[in-house]
């Protein structure tokens, strides 16, 4: 059975770093792109960062190039996505998934003074 479970979310002030991690379980986690993405009430669904299966290729969203960086443990079949320099706007569930097999529940990040 297909999981993605999602930690690391919390309240963190304006300026501040959150490392969130997906772990995923019930597919050939190595053999597939992985994806964040990240929802609020105010916004759709947005994609933002991916990574290739291999490490070797990752894309951003404008809004997160330069303070996000995503990256993956193939042996530990985990992603993770290093979040620097925070920003109230970057409040939002996040979750992680990879196209055509799922994706989690999500973790709450939220930026606040």
């Amino acid at each position: 059975q297909v999981h993605f479970e999602e930690s690391g979310g919390g309240l963190v002030q304006p300026g501040g770093s959150l490392t969130l991690s997906c772990v995923a379980s019930g597919f050939s986690f190595s053999d597939h792109a992985m994806n964040w993405y990240r929802q609020s009430t105010e916004k759709k669904r947005e994609l933002v960062a991916a990574i290739s299966s291999n490490n070797a290729d990752t894309i951003y969203a404008d809004s997160v190039k330069g303070r996000f960086t995503i990256s993956r443990d193939n042996a530990k079949n985990t992603l993770y996505l290093q979040m620097n320099n925070l920003k109230v706007e970057d409040t939002a569930l996040y979750y992680c998934g990879a196209a055509r097999i799922g994706r989690g529940q999500g973790t709450q990040v939220t930026v606040s003074s």
